[in-house]
């Protein structure tokens, strides 16, 4: 692969699981795997300056095509220099299709061969992404690592209904391959095919066969319960290529994390860590914490006292629970940055311990100090 695009190193296998370390090499910089992405969707994580996150240790940062269209324009992104420069990041990104959001509209679009016909929900106009639309505006907006645009069914879904999804989910993709020019920027297929082995083995290989520069894995965390949802990973993780990128989408609760790392997977994204924050909640070291509890009125400790965070290391419990009853923004600011940094920091641990052929140990005694099998 050309090394103007994005390509992965395998610098360690752990020996008793199929967690592995490596390094993702970017235009934009270097980043070690396996990584939690923040999620940026309108080419900013909430709440944060980018400065901040990157503070935080964060390598890529995921945007999302379809908010980005709508508004400021893809048009605008690009005239800008692209996303990264946009939006002042020192940094790789992603940017999502726009697929799960599209999907997600329900009777407000409707689906034919030729793409997904919808209505603006800014102002009521007739909207219509096709994979060529969607390609054009994810080399518009210029992240180093651009996804195709799939089908995410909602659980539960027949097998039948799955099946012609897969397939449709295929068509794109090859249409995706086809249209996408730009040379500096990777395109990662998504593997789809709900709790169905069959399908994901299926999607998969035909997948593989068109030969993206990564693969990720969609279809997950949409409301399946938690026993289905590691299935999903399993039946998937297991045909995805060696030598290419890892990619389980829209996952940021720890044990779905360290699950994903255990079968090879490399990188995660989700909203989860800064959307608890805005309401109080805080991912720590000994399991969930909600600020707003009254018995953190005269907390003068820090968060966890394991956390190295800027919020740790320089305010309380007890202040940080008057902004949040208070409603001061800054308050979420500080909740947002400690839980980002709390999951980047898993990650810096969790790579550590696999080039040391302890990751199942790590996560194990991890989860059980955080004291729930479940996570967030």
């Amino acid at each position: 692969m050309s090394k103007e695009n994005v390509y992965i190193e395998i610098l360690h296998q752990d020996k008793y699981s199929n967690a592995r370390y490596g390094i993702l090499h970017t235009p934009h910089g270097d980043c070690e795997l396996p990584m939690f992405m923040p999620v940026g969707t309108q080419a900013t994580v909430k709440c944060l300056p980018p400065e901040m996150v990157k503070q935080a240790g964060s390598g890529v940062i995921l945007a999302n095509t379809y908010h980005l269209a709508l508004r400021p324009g893809a048009d605008i992104v690009s005239k800008a220099g692209g996303v990264s420069k946009f939006m002042n990041y020192n940094g790789p990104m992603l940017t999502d299709s726009g697929g799960f959001q599209v999907f997600s509209l329900g009777e407000l679009r409707k689906i034919t061969e030729e793409g997904v016909t919808f209505k603006n929900p800014l102002n009521g106009d007739k909207v219509f992404f096709s994979p060529e639309v969607v390609m054009d505006l994810e080399e518009k907006i210029g992240a180093d690592i651009a996804m195709v645009f799939d089908e995410c069914v909602h659980y539960p879904a027949t097998r039948e209904y799955m099946l012609d999804s897969v397939n449709r989910t295929l068509r794109w993709a090859k249409r995706c391959k086809d249209s996408h020019k730009r040379k500096d920027q990777a395109l990662f297929g998504i593997i789809q095919g709900g709790e169905f082995e069959d399908l994901r083995k299926y999607c998969a290989e035909e997948l593989i066969k068109l030969d993206f520069d990564g693969y990720a894995i969609g279809g997950t965390s949409i409301g399946e319960p938690r026993e289905v949802e590691y299935k999903m990973v399993t039946y998937a993780s297991k045909y995805m290529p060696h030598d290419k990128p890892r990619y389980l989408m829209g996952v940021g609760s720890l044990d779905m994390i360290f699950d994903g790392i255990s079968k090879g997977i490399d990188m995660f994204d989700c909203v989860l860590p800064t959307r608890i924050a805005r309401h109080g909640a805080l991912m720590t070291s000994k399991g969930r914490l909600n600020i707003f509890n009254a018995k953190y009125k005269e907390d003068f400790t820090p968060v966890d006292d394991e956390c190295d965070c800027y919020c740790c290391r320089n305010y309380t419990r007890a202040y940080i629970h008057h902004l949040m009853k208070v409603n001061e923004e800054f308050g979420k600011t500080l909740c947002s940055i400690h839980n980002i940094r709390f999951l980047i920091k898993n990650m810096e641990l969790a790579r550590q311990a696999i080039k040391e052929d302890r990751f199942t140990e790590f996560a194990k005694q991890t989860m059980d100090k955080f004291g729930s099998k479940k996570g967030f």
